[in-house]
Formats: C-alpha cells, sequence, structure tokens
C-alpha cells in the first residue's frame, strides 16, 4: 500500500528511528513499533489487509475526526496511535463505511502519531 504523510516532519518521525525515538522522549521500543507498524501498512495491498489484524485495533474516530481511522503504535496498553484517512487517488475518500471499500483502498495518508485524547 503507498503512504502519503500529510507533513514532512510526521514522514521523518515515522521513517527515521532517530526521529521516532525524540517523539517517544527516548523510548526506543515505541519507535520500534512505530517504524514496524509502518513497514506492516506499506506490505498491506489494501486496507482490509490492516483492518483484519487485531493487534493493530484498527478503528474509526469520530467528532471533528468524522472519516479519519487509528491503529495502536505498540498496543492498547499504550496512549500513542497513528491517525490515517484513506485516500482515493489523491483525494480522501468520501465514504466513512470503510466496509463498502477496504477491498479497494490501496492509499492512505497519515495525519499525525499522538497520544490518545491529546
Amino acid at each position: 500500500m503507498k503512504i502519503k504523510y500529510a507533513t514532512e516532519k510526521i514522514e521523518q518521525q515515522c521513517t527515521s528511528i532517530k526521529e521516532a525515538t525524540k517523539l517517544f522522549g527516548g523510548d526506543k521500543k515505541l519507535a520500534m513499533s512505530l517504524l514496524s507498524r509502518i513497514n506492516l501498512i506499506q506490505n498491506a495491498e489494501v486496507i482490509k489487509d490492516i483492518i483484519v489484524m487485531p493487534q493493530l485495533h484498527f478503528h474509526n474516530l469520530h467528532g471533528n475526526r468524522e472519516g479519519y481511522f487509528a491503529i495502536d503504535v505498540k498496543s492498547r496498553k499504550d496512549k500513542w496511535r497513528i491517525i490515517l484517512c484513506p485516500l482515493n487517488e489523491e483525494e480522501v475518500f468520501t465514504s466513512c463505511h470503510i466496509d463498502e471499500v477496504a477491498g479497494t483502498i490501496k492509499i492512505i495518508e497519515i495525519t499525525e502519531v499522538s497520544p490518545h485524547y491529546e
């Protein structure tokens, strides 16, 4: 699957162990987990491949983040998550029914890596 990043800073955090470690306040285990998740996404063919992995805890977001989804960076016990949105070519998918389009989405945009509820 193709990954786009909302900003260059987010791309650096998701692709550089040094930047990821900085993001997590020096926690190398979280940094390695983030890079592992990015690798997992890249190796998926479609977003459905990600959705069916229970360890990622793929879930939709609500409120002002309607149409966005999140996966855990490491586990449910950690507060960190990767926020992403499915893209239809270069634009955000307008359908918020991910189940209807999961088998066709081949591009996502990572909008942020952040602690839950911050």
